[in-house]
C-alpha cells in the first residue's frame, strides 16, 4: 500500500537496534477501557464484537490514545481470539464475563475437525489494519498482532478467559499430548498466516502474545509453547509490501526464567514483564534483541508524581541504550501487561512525559 512517510519512526528504529533521541513508548491495550471517548464509541458499537468488526470503530479507538497522548506506536484494535472464532468455535463476549467460546475442542473429533481458518473469515481485521495506516498518515507506526499457538490453544480447550489452574488444556497436554500437538501445529500455521496477512494490509510491525506461557512447567513450556512460537516466526514475512522490515516481538508473561532460550529466538524484540529486573535481562540477552517493557500496570494507580519516578527507575535499570552508529542494546519502554481499565488518563499522560524527557536527558550523560 502507499503510505506517507514516516513523521515518527522512533519505534520502528529501536526495534532493530538502532540508534534513538529517546526511548519510545507504547502500551499494550493502550486503546481501551480506561479511556472515557473508548467507553463512548463501545456503546456506540453495541458490543465488543460490534466494535472490532466494525473497520470505522476500530480505526477510531486505535487512534483516540494517540490523539491524547504522545505515544511512539500505534496498536491495532482487534482480540486474540479472532483466530479461534474464524476456526468455528463461536466467540462472544458476556458483559463483565470476558470471552466465550462456544465450542470448545474438549474430545478428539473436536480436535481432528480443527482446519486452519479461511483468512476472508478475518477480512474485517485486515480491513481495519488498511483503514488505520491511512487514518495515521504515517504519524506513527503500526503493530499487528496475534496470540501464540499456546495462548490460543488455552482459550480453545478450556472455552473461556483465564484459568485458576489451566485444568482442562493442562490435563489434555499430559493426558493426550498427541492432541495437544495437532491443535498447535493448526495454530502455528494459523497465526502465521494470519500476521502475514496483517503485514500485507500495512501493519509495520507484528507482535506474538504468548499470555499464558508462564503457566507451563519447566520442559512443557519449551515443548508445547516455544517450540510453536518458534515454527510461528519462521513463516512471517520479513518486509511489508513497502520493501521495509517488519519487526517481530514476542511477549510471553512469566517467562522471565526462560529469557535466554528466548533470546535464541528468532525475533527483534523480547516483551518483558514486570516480574523480570532490565538489567539482569540485558546482560543475559546482550545486544542480540531490543528489549521491551516492564513498568508494573498497577504503578500507574501511584500519584502522577510517582508514577513518573517509577518510570525513571525503569529506564534507569535499563541503562544507557546504545548510541551512534550500527546497532546495538535499545529499551522499547512498555507495561509488563495490559494497562488496567480503571488507571487514570492523567496517570499515563505522566508516564508518556517522564518517559521522553528522562529517556532523552540519559543520553546528554558523558
Amino acid at each position: 500500500m502507499s503510505s506517507p512517510q514516516l513523521v515518527n519512526d522512533t519505534f520502528l528504529r529501536a526495534c532493530l537496534r538502532q540508534a534513538t533521541p529517546y526511548t519510545p513508548v507504547w502500551l499494550m491495550r493502550q486503546a481501551g477501557r480506561y479511556l472515557p471517548e473508548y467507553k463512548a464509541t463501545r456503546a456506540k458499537a453495541g458490543s465488543f464484537m460490534g466494535l472490532a468488526t466494525n473497520v470505522q470503530y476500530a480505526t477510531e479507538v486505535t487512534l483516540q490514545p494517540l490523539d491524547r497522548f504522545a505515544l511512539d506506536a500505534a496498536i491495532l484494535f482487534s482480540d486474540i481470539l479472532t483466530v479461534p472464532d474464524a476456526m468455528g468455535l463461536g466467540l462472544s463476549f458476556a458483559e463483565g464475563e470476558g470471552p466465550r467460546l462456544a465450542r470448545p475442542l474438549r474430545d478428539e473429533q473436536a480436535v481432528a475437525a480443527l482446519q486452519v481458518p479461511d483468512l476472508e473469515k478475518l477480512r474485517y481485521v485486515f480491513d481495519a489494519v488498511s483503514s488505520i495506516r491511512r487514518a495515521l498518515a504515517g504519524r506513527v507506526p503500526l503493530i499487528g498482532f496475534s496470540g501464540s499457538p499456546w495462548t490460543l490453544a488455552c482459550y480453545m480447550v478450556e472455552g473461556g478467559g483465564s484459568s485458576d489452574d489451566w485444568r482442562g488444556v493442562k490435563s489434555m497436554l499430559y493426558r493426550r499430548p498427541d492432541l495437544m500437538h495437532r491443535i498447535l501445529a493448526v495454530n502455528a500455521q494459523s497465526v502465521a498466516d494470519y500476521l502475514n496477512a496483517q503485514i500485507a494490509a500495512g501493519a509495520q510491525a507484528v507482535m506474538v502474545f504468548d499470555s499464558w506461557g508462564g503457566a507451563l512447567a519447566d520442559r512443557a513450556f519449551q515443548e508445547f509453547s516455544l517450540a510453536y512460537t518458534r515454527r510461528v516466526l519462521a513463516g512471517l514475512k520479513r518486509t511489508g509490501p513497502d520493501g521495509q522490515t517488519v519487526p517481530r516481538i514476542v511477549f510471553t508473561k512469566g517467562g522471565g526464567l526462560w529469557l535466554q532460550q528466548m533470546g535464541e529466538l528468532d525475533c527483534d524484540v523480547l516483551g518483558l514483564d514486570w516480574t523480570v529486573n532490565l538489567a539482569r535481562a540485558r546482560a543475559q540477552v546482550g545486544a542480540s534483541k531490543a528489549l521491551q517493557g516492564n513498568l508494573d500496570p498497577a504503578a500507574l494507580f501511584a500519584s502522577p508524581e510517582q508514577v513518573a519516578a517509577e518510570a525513571r527507575q525503569v529506564l534507569e535499570d535499563f541503562g544507557a541504550p546504545h548510541a551512534g552508529a550500527g546497532t546495538g542494546a535499545t529499551h522499547i519502554f512498555n507495561l509488563g501487561h495490559g494497562i488496567s481499565q480503571h488507571t487514570p488518563p492523567d496517570h499515563v499522560q505522566a508516564l508518556v512525559e517522564a518517559v521522553h524527557a528522562h529517556s532523552a536527558q540519559m543520553r546528554t550523560r558523558s
